[in-house]
């Protein structure tokens, strides 16, 4: 009884109980520091904001187009893409604003690799300083290209190492739903915008961007990597990202009417963006040039609710697997299939003629 007794209180560990291992994070003040972005790239991220956010709301008659690989895993290949759409910038610029898809965190529904950032290597290692090292590095290399980056926040931490490089944002379909990512929107400098849910819910993005547009107050991390109280102003430039669903596409012309009302009837007037890629293309690379089809003759026909178009490309069409066993293809995506570079300049090609066919409608 005694030793029973004795026994009952001896300190349990009640902490940690699953965790196998920390390790020191390079505060963000320390990585800026290491990679600086002078103005000329500043310059860049800034005016590619204002642009897109003047489209949003109607001021600005281009189509903004986020276009780019499903994710970066080769930042060689993904300079190479940039110099190739770099190169086209200038003939679209009169109709497209074009904007870098540069991804580094892939939301998985159970497991699988999960991006440049939290595992850079793809060997399991979770070299995350070496991540965020090559992901700035990426991005400030991009700016001074001038060649806007576009990515999905993921993580509400990684936003502090490099969210300055950033021109737009995305809130992915398995996070419109939550409410720290709300709240991270609501203070964020670019515009974001909020896809529909997994199952084809409009409703949640909706709410997404209702709350993203007030202010917070929540828990985040200073530059210094110092725990903190954050507050926000709110985001006004947050808008909806139609991105079909488990339940089919949602980009034909009585969807785009039906989300737009939806968001007329919580108060938002911003622009909807189309996902080319993802459930409204059955995640066949094939036919996102048919989804691009679509929304030129929606354009053309003087549709003036939609200001935008997400596009899956790479350098080479397709998708490989990354098992470590066989070397990887240059250009090719491991997530997502892309469509190639002559796909993808096919489908710049179409939505350009659209926009300017709209314009006989003013």
């Amino acid at each position: 009884m005694e030793e029973s007794r004795e026994k009952m209180m001896q300190p349990v560990i009640t902490d940690d109980v699953r965790i196998t291992e920390t390790r020191p994070l390079i505060p963000p003040a320390i990585l800026i520091q290491d990679f600086p972005m002078g103005s000329d790239a500043s310059r860049v991220v800034y005016d590619a904001r204002e642009d897109f956010g003047r489209i949003l709301q109607g001021k600005d008659d281009r189509l903004a187009v986020i276009v780019g690989p499903c994710s970066i895993h080769d930042t060689a290949a993904a300079l190479d893409y940039a110099e190739h759409l770099a190169a086209e910038m200038p003939r679209y610029a009169g109709e497209l604003q074009l904007i870098m898809r540069v991804y580094f965190e892939k939301p998985r529904t159970t497991v699988g690799w999960k991006g440049l950032i939290n595992d850079p290597f793809m060997d399991g290692t979770y070299n995350v300083n070496s991540g965020l090292r090559m992901a700035r590095g990426l991005l400030l290399r991009l700016a001074e290209m001038r060649v806007p980056a576009a990515t999905e926040f993921l993580d509400v931490i990684t936003p502090q190492y490099i969210s300055d490089l950033i021109a737009w944002g995305a809130i992915g379909a398995r996070t419109t739903e939550s409410q720290v990512h709300r709240e991270l929107a609501s203070g964020l400098s670019m515009p974001i915008g909020f896809k529909n849910g997994t199952t084809g819910s409009v409703q949640i993005a909706v709410d997404g961007m209702v709350s993203a547009a007030h202010p917070h107050c929540f828990l985040s991390v200073t530059k210094q990597g110092l725990s903190a109280i954050v507050s926000t102003m709110g985001n006004p430039f947050c808008h909806l990202i139609l991105r079909g669903s488990t339940q089919g596409p949602n980009y034909s012309r009585e969807h785009v009417a039906k989300a737009w009302a939806a968001q007329q009837k919580a108060g938002i007037s911003n622009r909807i963006m189309i996902d080319c890629s993802h459930g409204n293309s059955h995640k066949k690379w094939q036919e996102q040039l048919s989804v691009a089809q679509d929304v030129a003759a929606q354009l053309a026909a003087g549709e003036r609710h939609i200001g935008a178009v997400m596009v899956e490309s790479n350098l080479q069409s397709g998708n490989q697997v990354c098992d470590g066993k066989s070397p990887l293809k240059y250009g090719v995506s491991i997530t997502d299939a892309c469509v190639g570079w002559d796909g993808t300049v096919e489908i710049l090609d179409t939505l350009a003629k659209g926009v300017l066919e709209r314009r006989k409608h003013a």
